[in-house]
């Protein structure tokens, strides 16, 4: 127990009174402003699988002896049931985060986050070549440290630790660019995140280079300074696993004429807040989910035969897309839009349909519709409360569900044809049965 105890110190936080506080239900134990001074505090983290530091200043630690581990030590850490470790608010200097970091080859840690972290100095990551560590997901926020440039050969250190990792994100982190070099030791890498950021249309042509992440499926460069659809193209076409991509909240330019081809194993893009006044091409040909939401497109007129779930909330479309050009769609969002009337016909093979908040013309047939899908569960969410008439004035205001749309009211020569007929046919009946039962009131004609 003890040198678990230790273990937590050489990795935990400096200075004042340490305060640990264990959620039994979430199995999940923080630990602010941790010291050698508060090691009762500290076991109660013992049984939990996801610890939390935060606070403090490491600093002082820097000349602190970390020697390889003996058999009983090994044996410790082996038992301890920690998963996932979250250091926050603190500052590390590099040179003792890779000594402790070899410690976690004895332990069962997948997954280690970093938020709010200051990496000062550098440390010397030779003692990591060839180190295997069973870490699977490692996560930066809002972190600063030195400039990535340059600093290839510590990172070719690391390579059996970076090469096996599935997921990676550094987010909010002022992150301008990644080294070709960089991004090739991430060979078993699935999931990379960079969102709001710095990197810019230059920086990724680099970043992805040839044999650079051969095995990424997700990616995010959410809210970076990226501008150019083409160059967002080229930079990534060599991700020939790439199926996942996110642009959402970079504003994009649509540029005079482009060739460049996506992967074609694109099968969810995210255009959303992209600031687009239309529709991008090329779009990548096998997608299966596109998400075009909080823009400024007035139209959307593009097939794609394989779309399945498409995004299009929050535009400024006066009509719905044709779902004729999407054979395989189940999935269409619409709401805040300005469109009066929806295809309801087209939309009644679809799964899901979202057309709240616009300003419907609450016709017999456009009432009707809505309420037929609404019937069978298709609108989801929004409805009734958010579907709303705009037209004709005397239902300007009203929900859409409150609109009657009986026979009567919606069509009224449909009732008042089928009462004229049987009031001819009533009357033609009376008429026959009046001359039967007189028989003078018909009088043959002379005969010449």
């Amino acid at each position: 127990m003890n040198v678990a105890v230790l273990f937590l110190l050489g990795l935990g936080l400096l200075e004042a009174e340490c305060r640990c506080f264990f959620n039994r239900t979430q199995d999940h134990c923080v630990c602010y402003n941790l010291s050698q001074e508060s090691v009762n505090s500290i076991i109660q983290c013992l049984p939990a699988s996801v610890v939390e530091f935060r606070g403090g200043d490491l600093e002082r630690y820097v000349a602190f002896p970390i020697s390889d581990p003996d058999p009983n030590t090994i044996e410790s850490l082996g038992s301890l049931g920690f998963r996932k470790i979250i250091f926050g608010d603190l500052l590390v200097p590099e040179i003792l985060l890779a000594q402790v970091l070899r410690l976690f080859s004895y332990t069962h840690v997948q997954e280690l986050v970093f938020d709010s972290c200051v990496f000062e100095g550098r440390g010397n990551w030779d003692r990591m070549a060839g180190q295997d560590l069973p870490i699977l997901s490692l996560h930066f926020h809002n972190v600063s440290s030195a400039a990535l440039t340059g600093r290839e050969q510590d990172f070719s250190s690391l390579s059996s630790f970076l090469g096996a990792l599935q997921e990676l994100s550094v987010t909010t982190s002022h992150l301008t660019s990644l080294p070709c070099a960089i991004g090739r030791l991430f060979t078993a890498l699935r999931s990379l995140d960079m969102a709001q950021n710095s990197l810019g249309d230059e920086s990724l042509t680099p970043a992805f280079c040839s044999g650079a992440f051969p095995q990424l499926r997700v990616l995010s460069l959410q809210r970076n300074n990226l501008t150019s659809y083409h160059s967002v193209c080229e930079g990534v076409q060599l991700l020939r696993e790439l199926q996942h991509l996110s642009l959402s909240q970079n504003k994009l330019r649509a540029d005079p004429s482009s060739s460049c081809q996506w992967p074609l194993s694109l099968r969810s893009f995210n255009l959303s807040d992209t600031g687009l006044e239309e529709v991008l091409t090329p779009l990548p040909p096998s997608l299966e989910v596109l998400d075009m939401s909080c823009n400024h497109l007035h139209t959307v007129d593009v097939s794609l035969g394989s779309l399945k779930k498409l995004f299009l909330s929050q535009n400024m479309l006066e009509a719905a897309p044709s779902i004729r050009n999407y054979p395989l769609l189940d999935t269409l969002h619409l709401d805040n839009n300005s469109i009066t009337e929806l295809p309801w016909d087209e939309m009644k093979n679809l799964q899901d349909v979202a057309a709240a908040d616009n300003p419907y013309m609450c016709s017999c047939s456009e009432a009707g519709g809505l309420q037929a899908l609404a019937a069978v569960g298709q609108l989801g969410q929004g409805w009734p409360q958010h579907y709303m008439c705009h037209a004709p004035p005397h239902y300007r205001g009203r929900l859409v569900e409150d609109v009657p749309i009986s026979v009567l009211q919606c069509n009224s020569a449909a009732v008042v044809v089928p009462i004229c007929i049987v009031l001819v046919l009533i009357a033609v009946a009376g008429a026959v049965s009046l001359v039967r039962s007189r028989p003078g009131l018909v009088r043959s004609c002379p005969r010449m």
